[in-house]
């Protein structure tokens, strides 16, 4: 029997499904625009029954709390709530979290995300002070930030990464950071200006096999992303590389250790492999939950073809145990 995973929303706003970027959208729609990436050929396909091994138990300690707290005082979006990660409660019931940079708005209709999309507003000066105070809060060693794609400014968002960076070295002495970018439209200046603050790891995620990209990724360009994790290498070889994808969305077994074949030609170092999930309604359905045995054979080739580090299960995501993973390399 199907299930559903979602509440239905309306759709406020529309986009064509190869919509080019920067997204431009009239302002009156900027507050409901999570359900753009509903518009896909697999409306009627039947929903597939959560397997155990994806299920995760609600965690609600008082770690949890503090850091819901903490997080709303200093009024900062992270990718645990905006993108419903099933890890949520576990990270933060260990006061860790992955702050999402630059506002809540993405200028890109990625149609597995649940991150809304639209014109985003201005850039808030002050959000990198406030990361970094909500971070001393949480007594972080290791912080993780991503952000929403801004195809809307000159510099893609690669100042305010860097700015962040150094507020939070500012603030917490000996502090690791990991980024996970976008793809900064390819280009190389963008990122030689994150580079030079010195995160702890590289990150931007590959997502999907080049097949599928159309269709999970408009507005996305396979060989640029690897490029720009090529480029990554190239501009500072003393940080490492990493890449993601998630499984569960079309791919073949074949395809995806292709895909990894790609990442390695490319200098990436650190591979994770985790099952697609589907946050709402509103995105791509799950063509397949893919088994734990699964995971443990592509992350064994991920072994053999020379990655340092390969994270492979079912609920993995880029910034899951990242400290500790991090260490590895």
């Amino acid at each position: 029997m199907a299930e559903k995973e979602g509440p239905d929303q309306s759709i406020n706003a529309e986009l064509p499904l190869n919509a080019d970027i920067p997204v431009q959208l009239d302002s009156a729609n900027k507050s409901r625009l999570a359900l753009l990436s509903s518009r896909h050929e697999d409306a009627g396909e039947p929903i597939l029954r959560l397997p155990e091994w994806v299920k995760r138990s609600v965690l609600n300690t008082e770690e949890n709390r503090n850091t819901r707290v903490i997080l709303k005082e200093q009024r900062l979006n992270t990718i645990c709530e905006s993108g419903r990660c099933p890890n949520k409660g576990e990270c933060w019931s260990k006061g860790t979290a992955t702050f999402m940079l630059m506002g809540a708005l993405c200028t890109r209709t990625c149609r597995f995300c649940a991150v809304n999309k639209g014109m985003p507003e201005p850039l808030a000066e002050d959000e990198p002070d406030r990361i970094a105070e909500a971070a001393k809060q949480m007594g972080l060693r290791h912080v993780v930030l991503t952000s929403v794609n801004r195809d809307d400014l000159p510099d893609q968002g690669a100042n305010h990464f860097a700015r962040t960076i150094t507020a939070l070295k500012q603030a917490i002495e000996g502090v690791a950071v990991e980024v996970l970018t976008p793809d900064f439209q390819g280009r190389r200046d963008a990122l030689e200006i994150v580079l030079a603050a010195k995160p702890v790891v590289y990150n931007h995620n590959i997502e999907t096999v080049p097949r599928l990209y159309k269709r999970v990724r408009p507005g996305s360009k396979y060989d640029r992303s690897l490029n720009i994790l090529a480029m990554a290498h190239e501009i500072d070889r003393d940080i490492p590389t990493k890449s993601g994808l998630m499984l569960g969305v079309g791919e073949t077994f074949d395809e995806v250790k292709e895909v990894m074949r790609d990442l390695r030609a490319h200098n990436v170092e650190f591979l994770t492999l985790g099952q697609y999930l589907r946050p709402t309604r509103d995105q791509l359905p799950v063509k397949r939950y893919v088994e734990p045995a699964e995971f443990d054979e592509l992350g064994a080739y991920g072994w053999e073809i020379g990655f340092k580090m390969v994270h492979s299960g079912p609920l993995v995501r880029s910034s899951y145990h990242a400290e500790e993973l991090a260490k590895t390399l």
